[in-house]
């Protein structure tokens, strides 16, 4: 039961992340482009070093090949899904400057929340693997959702929604983190011996949001400085990991 609560409990200040990205954005104005892009490219370099350190290592040492190479076929195949349901064109009517900037502002809302499913799960078999994993997942992914905060509050504050209604949405997003790690846990206790699976999976979906969404967001915005933030992440945090191994 503690555990539980452990996992539900750290999941819940990764998710609020996102709320505090909104809430600087909605007390200071947009960052500067270079801001963002080291912190997306970071979180980026941050949950690299999380799966290549951690995740692939300890899956490949507790459980079958075959289960960790399905599991990471099916962690980068549920996220490609996602995104290709979340870029979906809804309209073909031309949108006002407003409807374009608020339809932006949901999208990523969407995205972020659809993504913070397979995170939250990767939180909770980061955890039911050791406690430090758990912990190091979940600094991952609260470094990862604070610029996302802050994308999905910018177009939604340039379109002029009401700020209660802003932190509302966020607030909303941030508790899928939580619930990821609900069905993450549900998940391990309903299948027995799956641990690898999951750790694999969770590599996968973790490793598709690197290389399709971070990293490309993070280059648009600034190249040398998402190179920067890539880099600073990842060693910082794969040093970090090696000197508590789990």
């Amino acid at each position: 039961m503690d555990n539980i609560l452990e996992i539900l409990r750290i999941s819940t200040i990764a998710g609020l992340a996102t709320t505090l990205g909104s809430v600087i954005v909605l007390l200071l104005g947009k960052p500067e482009e270079r801001v963002l892009a080291t912190l997306l490219a970071g979180a980026g370099g941050v949950m690299l070093a999380v799966v290549s350190v951690d995740l692939l290592p300890m899956a490949w040492e507790v459980g079958p090949r075959i289960q960790v190479l399905f599991g990471i076929m099916l962690g980068l195949a549920f996220m490609k899904v996602a995104d290709i349901q979340i870029n979906r064109p809804r309209s073909a009517l031309p949108l006002t400057r407003r409807q374009r900037l608020k339809r932006i502002g949901l999208l990523v809302a969407a995205g972020i929340a659809l993504h913070d499913l397979p995170e939250g799960m990767a939180i909770a078999v980061g955890q039911e693997a050791t406690p430090e994993l758990g912990l190091l997942i979940a600094l991952a992914i609260a470094l990862h959702n604070l610029p996302e905060g802050m994308a999905t509050t910018t177009p939604l504050r340039m379109a002029n929604l009401r700020t209660w209604k802003i932190l509302a949405l966020n607030l909303g997003i941030a508790f899928f983190t939580p619930l990821g790690a609900f069905l993450g846990l549900i998940a391990l206790q309903a299948v027995q011996n799956s641990l690898a699976f999951f750790l694999a999976f969770a590599a996968g979906a973790m490793a598709f949001l690197v290389y399709a969404e971070l990293w490309p967001l993070a280059r648009e915005r600034h190249p040398r400085y998402a190179l920067l933030g890539a880099a600073i992440g990842f060693t910082f945090f794969a040093f970090l990991s090696l000197a508590h191994p789990t």
